[in-house]
């Protein structure tokens, strides 16, 4: 019999320009995956704006709750988590690129919040499992013989990776005093995300995909030969539902993992997109170089060792061009 279980997921609205959190997307594919892993399990999402029950779920809405915090004040952190739960995944934040742009909000949301969420979650509901989406931006520039593993020091060269660091650091040291049992999943840059533009500087690797294929133009910041560490929506969905219900026993010294993803340059993501959309879709690309873009993703290493991953089982991506023709077929329903 499965155990009944209550998840909070924050973060799980869709994403709004205006407002440039990061989760949008991913917490709505988390929300649906998680209510089709287990009849058991009830869900409470949560957002600064309320976010609607998936779709694709719609027949679960008996077990879900959704509702509106501002995550940033310290009363609506308590009342949300008056209720007990047994998992609460923290996937809200602001984007790099707004968080580079706005400083103090920045640190507020990235930081603090989480900062108090964790503090009210190791007082009131110890032990319980908590996943952060972190990023690979806690790295700094690697050479491209270089292999990024657990164990390569952390560098974070912008705003959004030193905060992210932070939050890492903090629930490791509480996982390792067993306050709370944490479990951090360092994203590849997610691809192909739909919707409008966000606030990401690795915004671009999406849209130069999801515009053309909707015959709208889409400009590319970048050069083409730059080196990306990409992962489809769909594994990264597939491994945080899995990550929830690994036994704290079998990590190692750090609950920090880099989630499985495969290393691209610009020009392969192009590649993909003709061989699904065609040279009509590539004829939609504009070449127009943003060194504030350049400079935020260029420090991000693109060679990773996932073995650490994989030995909690996490899954393997699959091909790009299989990501964008499964972006292209969801545009035809």
């Amino acid at each position: 019999m499965s155990k009944q279980q209550h998840v909070l997921v924050t973060g799980a609205g869709k994403y709004t320009r205006a407002l440039g959190t990061t989760a949008g997307f991913i917490g709505q594919l988390l929300a649906a995956a998680l209510l089709e892993s287990s009849a058991e399990l009830q869900l409470t999402l949560t957002d600064v704006i309320e976010p609607p029950i998936p779709s694709a779920v719609a027949q679960h809405a008996t077990r879900i709750t959704t509702t509106q915090s501002d995550l940033t004040d310290t009363q609506a952190i308590s009342s949300l988590l008056s209720t007990r739960f047994t998992a609460v995944y923290l996937l809200h934040g602001l984007m790099s690129g707004a968080a580079e742009a706005q400083y103090e909000l920045g640190w507020k949301v990235n930081w603090e919040s989480h900062r108090a969420i964790l503090d009210h979650l190791r007082i009131h509901n110890p032990g319980v499992v908590t996943i952060f989406t972190s990023s690979l931006a806690v790295y700094g520039p690697a050479s491209p013989k270089e292999v990024t593993t657990e164990m390569t020091g952390p560098m974070p060269m912008t705003n959004y990776g030193s905060q992210k660091l932070m939050v890492e650091t903090y629930l490791n040291n509480l996982s390792r005093k067993r306050l709370i049992d944490g479990r951090i999943v360092r994203l590849p840059t997610v691809i192909v995300r739909p919707g409008a533009p966000s606030a990401a500087a690795s915004s671009f690797a999406s849209g130069i995909v999801r515009e053309p294929l909707k015959g709208e133009r889409s400009a590319l910041p970048v050069p083409r030969d730059l080196e990306m560490w990409v992962c489809s929506p769909q594994t990264v969905v597939k491994n945080l539902v899995l990550v929830k219900d690994v036994e704290d026993y079998v990590f190692g010294i750090t609950r920090s993992v880099n989630l499985p993803g495969i290393k691209v340059t610009v020009q392969d993501i192009l590649d993909a997109l003709e061989a699904v959309g065609g040279k009509e879709a590539i004829s939609l690309i504009d070449e127009s170089p943003d060194p504030k873009v350049s400079e935020i993703v260029e420090t991000w290493p693109a060679n990773f060792n996932t073995s650490y991953a994989k030995g909690l089982g996490m899954q393997p991506d699959v091909p790009l061009v299989d990501t964008v023709r499964a972006f292209a077929d969801s545009l035809k329903l």
